[in-house]
């Protein structure tokens, strides 16, 4: 009997076409359907286009039409949109783009919501009020809320230092605590103090230039002159904090991994009664001499990891909370440096 020849390829087994499904969201406030579709629908557009899905509007009613579970998705986006604007919260393109990339998590009905019927996450500042862009910006507000100290880490963009300026003013302003404390260490890629014009304060502000835009965000700009000129709000360098007692204070000290390790034991026992501190840095990105091995943050994080009453935030490429292309960007530049 003749053998039949060898095929030189093999037949792909097929695969089910994933289920279709429709559904049907009916919205009570039209006069929140400008805001939650965008102008020219482009909320809606985004959606579609994030989610593979379809999606079509006739007054207060939407409908999707798509793959089951991206429907499901785009249905549990846009009823966040519309929880959030009943909220009174603002709708931007990176609001909607971190709605849409946490629809993959099981916790965004918790965002809505709140555990158990609680209140959403969130936090209230004069301006704004500041909602978790991300399942890792969750935890960190929770972490936030309850202990005293919390060190948050990972790549920039991803809102480490912005929220602990947001928790930071809310406390300020319910009077949990009397003072907000501001520091970053004055190094900046090599370059030194002394080769920079003008008084110390000219010459540090630049570096504390970030954290008096999360202020200004939060709070209006005269009420932030007026917190600085009497003392309630603070800004300076980390060298500034020695041989002090910060009680009943919000401190917060960010780029945190271009301290050394005697200025971060500096930082640390400087805590006080009431207070609660915010530790923010990227590991990977250390511009003192010596790199990661000599930073105060890397250290302090291996000493202090698991002790009563602190909290570890880690922060990936993937909860950068700027444009997507910020965290494709990240996520190149460490796959090189792996």
């Amino acid at each position: 009997m003749a053998r039949k020849p060898a095929r030189a390829w093999q037949e792909a087994p097929t695969r089910p076409a994933p289920a279709r499904a429709r559904a049907e969201i009916e919205f009570e406030e039209a006069t929140m359907l400008g805001a939650l579709f965008g102008q020219f629908d482009a909320n809606l557009v985004l959606i579609e286009n994030r989610l593979g899905v379809f999606i079509s509007a006739r007054g207060n009613r939407v409908q999707i039409e798509g793959p089951e579970d991206s429907v499901a998705r785009a249905r549990d986006v846009l009823k966040t949109m519309h929880q959030r604007l009943m909220q009174g919260q603002d709708l931007d393109p990176g609001a909607v783009e971190s709605i849409i990339v946490m629809s993959a998590e099981p916790t965004l009905e918790g965002i809505v919501s709140g555990d158990d019927g609680a209140p959403p996450i969130m936090i209230r500042t004069r301006k704004k009020t500041i909602v978790p862009r991300s399942a890792t910006q969750i935890e960190y507000m929770k972490a936030l809320a309850r202990s005293d100290v919390i060190f948050a880490l990972g790549p920039a963009g991803t809102g480490k230092t912005y929220v602990a300026v947001a928790q930071a003013v809310s406390q300020l302003m319910n009077g949990s605590v009397q003072r907000l404390i501001l520091s970053r260490p004055a190094v900046e890629a090599g370059e030194r103090l002394g080769f920079l014009p003008g008084d110390m304060k000219e010459k540090v502000d630049p570096y504390l230039r970030p954290l008096y835009d999360a202020l200004y965000d939060c709070m209006p700009p005269e009420q932030v002159e007026r917190r600085i000129a009497s003392g309630e709000i603070e800004i300076a360098p980390i060298a500034f904090m020695r041989g002090r007692t910060l009680a009943d204070a919000f401190v917060i000290l960010d780029e945190a991994q271009n301290t050394t390790r005697e200025q971060m034991k500096m930082f640390l026992t400087r805590f006080g009664m009431n207070s609660r501190m915010v530790i923010c840095g990227d590991p990977k990105q250390v511009d003192i001499p010596g790199g990661p091995k000599m930073s105060g943050l890397n250290d302090a994080v291996e000493r202090l990891e698991g002790v009563e009453g602190i909290a570890t935030t880690r922060f990936t490429a993937a909860d950068v909370v700027r444009h997507p292309i910020v965290g494709r960007i990240v996520e190149a530049y460490e796959g090189q440096e792996g």
